[in-house]
């Protein structure tokens, strides 16, 4: 009995529960039923004006003696499904409006199909006859596209019922005296049913609406787990460069860990000086807020050159220029991507200013070039997708050494000459040949890329 109850609770949900997605997905699920409501009823309009230019062009058919419908039906129709379309982008269509829709669909085709006998003016089992009813099949595959089998299975069992309705209504009327063959060819040229051929056509619309509404059940859960998919997917390309989430998202087989690749690439640090300091003085709420000030202005430099961010270190940020994407300028984009993140925090005090932030807010930065092996790392269980090298390493040891050296921001002469050969065209401001560098083994020919007056304090 629990598990009829199910099937039967299974049935009307149309599928699987919502239960256990995110209201996002729910609404991204609606938005996408909506989407369908407009184009079946675009789909409907095409249909009634095809309909109604044919019948306006095509020879009438000869034999016609009493009063036409179709003109009036076709007509109706179509103001119904106007208003229903025009509905349908004002609001969300509630589901007594879709049935009420589906039951309009139906009187029209039955309507259509009773009047025959009266328009030609002969017994009711002259209707049974028409090939009008195929299009039944078309309402039935309309609300296909909404990609609920409700609305499917709604539709073939009225069609089922106003279709034996016909038939018992030509079954049971005294007209010319009407009888049950079991002759098809009576059944063809005379006033009689064959009760066989009746069954069938109720049996295929029947059957086609079952099978339908059986493909669309389990295309339901699909569409449940491709929307959450798809919801994931947008996610993580707003944790990932565009270009990483794609590699993930398209990956023909499961990433594992220790997958990667060598590449020429720039890498970028950049960090608030004293930040850790003043920020204990700050309530939490305006740290984020100046935080995410400064991060909105720093990813925007960044991506202007080309860059793409790879990490969010608290108040620091790791860029990579030619590690995600290959490119033949990645050393001059770092320097140019470092330089204007320097003015764009420097031209935006005010938005620190104005989210609490005490002072002048105040960065260093640094890049270092050479190869670096982009790839994945991480457990079976937890992966992350980054770059690893000498490169890193040096870029992250130069903006350290941004305080020692009273710069805010420096790159070192290989990585500096590169960027010259690739273009890179800013005048040289200061070198300092042998510096030594803490964190790194070998003194470093250093240049720097912007001066700092005012000496920060510790971080």
């Amino acid at each position: 009995m629990s598990s009829f109850l199910d099937t039967l609770r299974y049935l009307f949900r149309g599928g699987p529960p919502e239960t256990g997605l995110p209201d996002r997905v729910r609404a991204e699920i609606r938005a996408r039923e909506a989407t369908s409501e407009r184009l079946i009823g675009w789909m409907q309009l095409a249909l009634v004006l095809f309909f109604s230019v044919l019948y306006a062009i095509a020879p009438r058919a000869e034999g016609s003696a009493g009063f036409n419908f179709v003109p009036i039906a076709l007509a109706s129709y179509f103001l119904f499904t106007v208003f229903r379309l025009v509905l349908s982008y004002r609001f969300e269509l509630p589901r007594w409006y879709l049935l009420i829709s589906i039951g309009v669909d139906m009187a029209l085709l039955v309507g259509l199909i009773f009047s025959f006998h009266i328009q030609y003016n002969q017994h009711p089992t002259f209707y049974l006859k028409t090939p009008t009813l195929m299009y039944v099949f078309i309402f039935i595959g309309l609300r296909a596209l909404r990609f609920d089998p409700r609305f499917v299975l709604t539709t073939g069992l009225v069609a089922v019922v106003g279709w034996l309705g016909l038939v018992f209504y030509a079954a049971f009327s005294d007209m010319d005296h009407m009888r049950v063959t079991r002759n098809y060819v009576e059944y063809l040229t005379g006033n009689t049913i064959l009760i066989g051929a009746e069954l069938d056509k109720t049996m295929v619309i029947f059957a086609v609406t079952i099978i339908l509404s059986v493909a669309l059940y389990r295309g339901r859960s699909m569409l449940f787990e491709a929307t959450r998919d798809h919801a994931a997917a947008m996610d993580l390309r707003r944790f990932f460069a565009p270009e990483v989430a794609a590699s993930i998202t398209n990956a023909d087989s499961e990433l594992q860990a220790g997958e990667g690749s060598l590449r020429e690439a720039a890498i970028l640090y950049a960090d608030i000086r004293s930040f850790t300091s003043t920020s204990a003085t700050l309530p939490p709420e305006i740290v984020l807020a100046v935080l995410a000030e400064y991060q909105n202005i720093v990813v925007d430099a960044i991506s202007q050159e080309g860059g793409r961010v790879d990490k969010f270190l608290g108040d620091g940020i790791l860029a990579t220029f030619g590690a995600v994407q290959p490119s033949s300028t990645f050393a001059a984009d770092a320097l140019r991507a470092a330089l204007r993140l320097l003015e764009s925090v420097e031209a935006n005090q005010e938005r620190f200013v104005a989210a609490g932030w005490p002072g002048v807010l105040r960065i260093g930065t640094a890049v270092a070039a050479g190869p670096v092996t982009v790839g994945v790392i991480g457990s079976r269980n937890r992966l992350e997708f980054t770059v690893i090298g000498d490169a890193v390493n040096r870029a992250a040891k130069l903006e350290d050494a941004n305080k020692a050296q009273d710069s805010r921001g420096l790159t070192d002469r290989t990585t500096w000459d590169l960027a010259c050969r690739q273009g890179f065209g800013s005048a040289l401001i200061e070198e300092r040949p042998g510096a030594q560098v803490t964190g790194l083994k070998q003194p470093l020919d250093l240049v720097v890329l912007a001066q700092d007056t005012v000496r920060s304090g510790s971080i």
